[in-house]
């Protein structure tokens, strides 16, 4: 049978995908925007061509500092795990365990028909890639190895992370001012303080089902879910106003539904922050379109939404402000360093994503129910 390959090209998006890492069986591709990518594509440590390879990315360690530029191996080679043969080393160079070839085949290092278990010709490669996760430069292995010259040349070639366009970007968000007033604001902040909140995580798919995780490393904030109908009823006549149209004439999307009225807290005593992230990986959140965030207060420092991907700018909002943006859109809020952050954190969606999450109910834990309804 003639076997036939993906071929990626320079400005092509990159592939998305979930796979096992050393330290997490379900790494989301996606979180890694934000900064340069390599991918290399040995298929098998046990070859020459993997071992110059893994050479000259050990000899280059310093580059792969999770900040400016990462490294992702990608092994379809079982023994690669199991021996021990290639070790992640944090920060900035991880392995995926790729022993079905799905990333392998999406990339085209294996081909299409390849089958588990049978013989197959594979390809060996590396793949560079922006903070945007667009294709760079797709760099062959040469007969006699990785040709780490070639690669090296790229990675040094590299601009600026914020110019990596050959110009400085302008994240794809709306910038709202006044959709609340200011008295409205200050009675959603009275909410919160008069509960307090509760510490809160990320959402994450484990064993099935979408469960929230603990990590004050990756986010530190304390959230209020308003059940008041009056105040429900007024955040709904506001959004639909003075959010809902702007997104309408800029998107061409039309937001029905309101998923969670949240008041979250982000403080400089706990450190309150969150990492880069986006909103809708997991399957208890695949249908959320849009997300708002609207400060509720100005009196704080950090603090600050920003969209790595497209450079380090952060917006903060005046007081009743929202910015709004896609939730496949990797975003990030700042430490806070002075004061409290108080910020009201809904999504938006239309009724065929209302239709997907009906679907995708199952998958929920019951433990997350608060984020329920809408």
């Amino acid at each position: 049978m003639q076997q036939t390959f993906v071929n990626l090209m320079r400005g092509d998006p990159a592939p998305r995908f979930k796979a096992a890492t050393e330290s997490n069986p379900q790494y989301i591709f996606d979180t890694v925007g934000g900064r340069y990518v390599v991918l290399c594509f040995f298929v098998s440590g046990g070859t020459p061509g993997a071992a110059a390879a893994l050479r000259a990315v050990a000899e280059n360690r310093h580059r792969f500092d999770d900040e400016r530029l990462c490294f992702f191996g990608v092994s379809v080679d079982s023994r690669d795990k199991d021996s021990g043969r290639v070790q992640q080393s944090l920060p900035g160079i991880r392995y995926f365990w790729d022993f079905d070839g799905s990333v392998s085949r999406s990339y085209g290092a294996v081909p299409r028909e390849a089958v588990a278990g049978e013989p197959f010709s594979a390809r060996q490669f590396w793949v560079v890639l922006d903070p945007t996760l667009r294709v760079l430069d797709v760099i062959s292995f040469k007969p006699e190895g990785a040709d780490c010259a070639e690669l090296l040349a790229c990675l040094d070639a590299l601009p600026p992370l914020h110019l990596h366009a050959g110009q400085p970007l302008q994240a794809p968000v709306l910038v709202l001012p006044n959709v609340f007033e200011p008295a409205f604001c200050r009675h959603l902040i009275d909410l919160h303080v008069a509960d307090g909140g509760r510490d809160t995580g990320f959402m994450s798919d484990v064993g099935g089902k979408t469960v929230e995780l603990l990590d004050p490393g990756r986010k530190r904030r304390r959230d209020f879910i308003v059940d008041e109908e009056s105040v429900i009823l007024a955040v709904q006549g506001r959004i639909k106003r003075r959010i809902v149209p702007e997104i309408a004439r800029l998107f061409f999307f039309d937001a029905t539904r309101i998923e969670r009225y949240l008041v979250g807290c982000y403080t400089a005593e706990e450190g309150g922050h969150f990492t880069a992230h986006r909103d809708n990986t997991t399957k208890g959140t695949a249908h959320r379109r849009f997300a708002v965030s609207i400060n509720l207060n100005d009196d704080f420092e950090g603090g600050e939404v920003s969209f790595p991907e497209y450079g380090p700018h952060g917006f903060k909002p005046p007081v009743g402000g929202a910015v709004v943006f896609s939730c496949s859109l990797m975003h990030a809020v700042s430490a806070v360093s002075r004061g409290r952050r108080y910020a009201f954190l809904p999504f938006l969606y239309d009724e065929a994503a209302a239709r997907i999450r009906e679907a995708n109910n199952q998958f929920l834990d019951p433990s997350i129910g608060a984020y329920k309804g809408g």
